[in-house]
């Protein structure tokens, strides 16, 4: 589902790539940024590949609170629901664009994920990640490899 926050529709697509710059801030493309200043994204550290901090989820206010809304669903009896919530509120942060359309990654995020000089930003739709670019490289060619049966999935 596209962030539909403030009645906008928004789709992430494509791939950017921007430098970070020394307070590590990294631009969002324009057609990724909400017309509303103060839309507040979730960034959480996310794994991928085998890598526990692969890289950061950013979800949108529509997609986050779809998100918590399942997980408040889940019973609390249950241990992997409880590992869940545990990873989305511990490894977590809030961020709003600057007036420059940046978006500041904090530090302790920008270093489990390795980006530092420059990032990766991968449309998904519905929300985006930023990852540091050889990081990106990898999981990209896990991605081509999955692909054929991904596909199937549609």
């Amino acid at each position: 589902m596209p962030d539909a926050s403030f009645n906008e529709v928004i789709f992430y697509r494509s791939i950017f790539r921007h430098g970070v710059d020394e307070k590590r801030r990294v631009m969002v493309p324009a057609k990724w940024r909400s017309s509303h200043p103060d839309v507040e994204y979730t960034l959480i550290l996310w794994p991928n590949g085998g890598q526990p901090d692969a890289c950061l989820l950013v979800l949108p206010p529509a997609r986050m609170l779809a998100l918590a809304e399942k997980i408040a669903s889940m019973s609390s009896a249950d241990p992997q629901a409880q590992s869940l919530r545990r990873l989305i509120g511990s490894k977590s942060a809030g961020a709003t664009l600057d007036k420059g359309g940046r978006i500041l990654i904090p530090d302790d995020m920008a270093k489990k994920t390795g980006i530092d000089k420059e990032a990766v930003l991968v449309g998904l739709v519905d929300r985006f990640e930023i990852w540091n670019p050889e990081r990106y490289d990898s999981a990209s060619a896990v991605d081509v490899a999955l692909l054929p049966e991904a596909f199937k999935l549609i």
